[in-house]
């Protein structure tokens, strides 16, 4: 009905207006030779300059993913409304402005990979298949951030919401394409991802192995500046959001991890003063991580053991940035709120949590665990064996938009799609919350803790990998399980 009510208004609008005033607002009549679709389609070169715009787009996306997972996650509490206004409680609002831009930017990926593979790439004299390729794997990332992160979204403008599954599989289609052309490891990781998420222990296995095969020590990442567009220097890439919420804006708190995470915060900070640091969001030790999870499926505890023996070696080839973090005071708004001492126990365990006042703290800025050889050791095929790896599955991909995807959890298509797209409407799939069962019921104490600074004893109110293995048959979960 809104939809009928805003179309009458439009067209009534339009019709009041004088034939002066439709020629001003008719823009086809206008070009700018600049940026003409001739200026870029049919020039030598033009799908790596292309290309440079998709790995800057796949910037802005991220952006927009990780504010949202990581707050909607158990990751981090949000003490301040500077970033998301909602997430932080799962609080999905169709009218979240951040939301809306998250549905865009994905869409925008997808359809500049498109025009990639289908207008500028044929028509570059200078076109290679290592380029094409490229355009392949974007289109797949498209397709799988759609369905890691959505129960359904359209896959062409304005066209029908399509269902997570859908995507997963045109995300699959794309990477196989891109492998055919130039089988990178990281084209095997996402293949390997897609068949994690989708539950296809075999294939997921499968893709790992291929990926550790060709770089055991993958580490595919998007680069920002720390100069936004327009900035001084002027930059290309928008400086990386995320670094904002965790470091830059120093004092404001606005971001505070779990006592548990403590020791791997901030993942990101400054870096130079023309480039912000980058987000690894592909690396080796995802694939380690399924292959450990398929062996420990399988009852194999000893390849377990040893996946995990080899991400340990990994981890510590990974670098660990020494920093100044002392204007973070871990105080959010009442002094002694929250654990700013290494001396603090944690859920019965010790150094995770650092003293930014008594130096510069090491933190890694790729992949940081608390776990140890003498875990791997006495790890087992059961419950706590899983809740051992999904706490370092956190570990592992803390800020990196994972732990949201692991939790179940998926956002819903914002409201001006629903709006202006026929083909959706209210109560359709996508349209409404789908938060599973399980973590509905304890939202509230999602990154809730106690802390007593007087004893230096802090704990987290609930155990959330706990919850997610008391639920591994849940479809929404645990896919291998």
């Amino acid at each position: 009905m809104r939809k009928v009510v805003l179309i009458i208004y439009s067209v009534l609008f339009t019709l009041s207006c004088t034939d002066n005033f439709s020629s001003v607002v008719d823009f086809t009549q206008v070009e700018n030779p600049n940026l003409s679709e001739a200026s870029v389609v049919g020039q030598p070169n033009s799908s790596i300059i292309w290309l440079a715009g998709l790995e800057r787009e796949l910037a802005f996306c991220y952006n927009e993913i990780l504010i949202l997972a990581e707050l909607g996650s158990d990751n981090y509490m949000n003490t301040q409304t500077f970033f998301s206004q909602f997430l932080d409680q799962l609080e999905l609002q169709n009218t979240d402005p951040d939301l809306r831009d998250f549905t865009r930017e994905i869409q925008r990926l997808r359809e500049m990979a498109l025009f990639g593979l289908e207008s500028v790439g044929p028509a570059d004299p200078e076109y290679t298949t290592t380029t094409e390729a490229e355009f392949h794997y974007f289109l797949g990332l498209a397709h799988m951030y759609a369905a890691m992160y959505f129960p359904a979204l359209p896959q062409e403008p304005v066209g029908p919401a399509v269902p997570a599954a859908q995507h997963y599989q045109n995300a699959l289609a794309a990477f196989a394409n891109a492998i055919v052309l130039n089988p990178l490891p990281e084209y095997y990781l996402a293949t390997a991802r897609v068949n994690y998420y989708t539950g296809n222990k075999t294939a997921a296995v499968s893709a790992a192995r291929q990926a550790l095969a060709l770089n055991a020590a993958l580490d595919r990442f998007v680069r920002f500046d720390e100069a936004a567009p327009g900035g001084v220097p002027p930059g290309t890439n928008p400086s990386n959001v995320m670094e904002s919420a965790l470091f830059e804006r120093a004092t404001f708190d606005d971001f505070q991890p779990l006592p548990t995470l403590d020791f791997l915060d901030p993942k990101y900070s400054f870096l130079t003063a023309d480039e912000d640091a980058p987000v690894h969001y592909l690396k080796a030790e995802e694939a380690l991580l399924i292959l450990a999870e398929a062996n420990m499926s399988d009852n194999r505890i000893d390849a377990a053991r040893a996946n995990l023996t080899d991400l340990l070696a990994l981890i510590a080839t990974r670098e660990i940035r020494n920093i100044d973090d002392s204007t973070e005071g871990r105080i959010q708004v009442a002094p002694g709120s929250r654990p700013d001492k290494a001396s603090v126990v944690v859920n019965g365990r010790t150094g995770l949590v650092l003293d930014r006042q008594a130096g510069n703290v090491d933190v890694p800025s790729v992949s940081g665990t608390s776990l140890t050889a003498a875990d791997i050791a006495g790890l087992t095929a059961d419950d706590a064996g899983l809740e051992l790896l999904y706490r370092t599955r956190q570990e592992v991909f803390i800020a990196e938009g994972l732990r949201f995807v692991d939790m179940g959890l998926k956002l819903i298509i914002d409201e001006n799609e629903v709006l202006q797209n026929e083909n959706i409407n209210k109560g359709d799939l996508g349209t409404v919350p789908l938060i599973p069962a399980f973590i509905s019921s304890v939202v509230k104490n999602l990154d809730a803790i106690t802390y007593d600074p007087t004893k230096g004893v802090a704990a987290t109110v609930i155990d959330v990998n706990q919850i997610l293995v008391a639920n591994k048959t849940s479809s929404e979960v645990l896919p291998f399980h």
